[in-house]
Formats: C-alpha cells, structure tokens, sequence
C-alpha cells in the first residue's frame, strides 16, 4: 500500500479552456464598462449655455468649441475602445501581468475627458496662451496613451500562449509601428501648437484618430 501511494504523480491543477475563456470575457466586460462610462463624461464637458433674453442662438453659437472636443474625444474613445476589442478577439488567455498591462491601458484613457474639457475651455474663452497650454496638455496625455499600449503589445508578443493559435508569430511585434508613430506626432504636434499655432496642434489629433481608427485591426 505504501509503495502504491508513493509512486502516485501530483499533477498540477490547470484551468481549462472554457475557465480561460470565461476570465478573459470577464476583464473585457470590464474594460466595456470603463470605455461606456468615459464616453458618458466627455458630454458633461458640453455646459449649458448662459440664458440671457434674446441671446440664446448666440451663446449656443459660441459653444462650438465645446460641441468639436465632444466630437473628436468621442471619435478617440471609440477608436481605443475598437484597438482594445481586436486585440481581445486574438486572446485565448490571461495572466497577471497583462491584466495590470492592460489596467495601465484603461488608466490612461480614463484621462481623456479631463484634456478635452480643457481644450474646450481654452478655445471657448481662453486667449492664444491659454490655448498653447491645452494643447500641450492633450498632446502630453495623448502621447502617455499611445506609450501605455507599447509593453502590452510587447508583453503578448513574448507570451504567445496568450493568443489563439491562428494568431501569426510576429503579429504583435509589428502592432508596435502604431503606438511608436503615435508618441512621435503628438510630440509634434505639442511643438507646433506651442511655437507656432494650437490650431495646428488640433489638426494632428484629429488625423491620429482618423489614423488609428484605419488600422484598429491591425497593421497587416
């Protein structure tokens, strides 16, 4: 009986496919829930106008700051939020650390709302200064988002347990071009909207949203 017992193997425990499946549902459910609840906040930039007699198509009028950062922060948000659900679709798996790289990701793009509302402000009733100084806000956290996805695409391309087998060895390693060029415009666009106009500034971000949302699936 002893020599029986002795020679039993204690194999460790593995999660099954489903197990894996249903937590990676699970944290993209949750990212679902971020992503909502940050397009929700980017309309509590759009005040309402001062109400004097006579004056309200005007002062609707004046708000068109405002009515443009909702467009294209909403614009951004979706983009993020179409990168994040492709890159999920190739996921079979998780483990710590790309959950925290992945929190890192959502980190960032929580900020969003808070540069779009400053933008607004600064275009709606600020002078030239005051919008130098949103864009380089937009454009510094604009950029802190493009750098957050550079580990997480870098960490699955070392980890290609994590995908599905389908997945392309590599696939990750050139995702890489995307955040990297998008780091290095919003950088510029920080200097061309500080030294020579935030208009200019403007222009990049909506050409890095338009530029993202044409490659959310990917580089090929």
């Amino acid at each position: 009986m002893y020599t029986r017992i002795k020679s039993l193997k204690i194999l460790p425990l593995r999660r099954s496919p489903t197990a894996a499946l249903g937590e990676i549902h699970r944290i993209e459910a949750l990212c679902d829930g971020v992503f909502a609840i940050i397009i929700t906040l980017l309309v509590l930039e759009i005040h309402r106008p001062h109400l004097s007699p006579g004056h309200l198509t005007t002062e609707l009028l004046k708000g068109w700051p405002s009515y443009l950062a909702y467009a294209v922060g909403f614009l951004y948000v979706g983009v993020v939020w179409l990168n994040h659900h492709y890159m999920y679709e190739k996921l079979q798996a998780s483990d710590l650390p790309f959950i925290w790289l992945n929190l890192l990701v959502l980190g960032t793009v929580a900020l969003i709302p808070f540069p779009t509302g400053v933008l607004a402000e600064a275009f709606r009733d600020g002078d030239l200064a005051d919008q130098k100084g949103a864009v380089v806000l937009y454009a510094f956290i604009a950029a802190l988002m493009s750098a957050a996805w550079v580990p997480l695409f870098y960490y699955l391309h070392k980890n290609p347990a994590l995908s599905k087998s389908e997945v392309v060895q590599g696939t990750y390693l050139k995702q890489l071009q995307r955040p990297l060029v998008g780091m290095l415009l919003y950088l510029a666009a920080a200097g061309l909207g500080w030294f020579v106009h935030p208009v200019f500034a403007v222009v990049v971000f909506i050409f890095m949203a338009v530029y993202y949302a044409l490659t959310s699936q990917g580089i090929d």
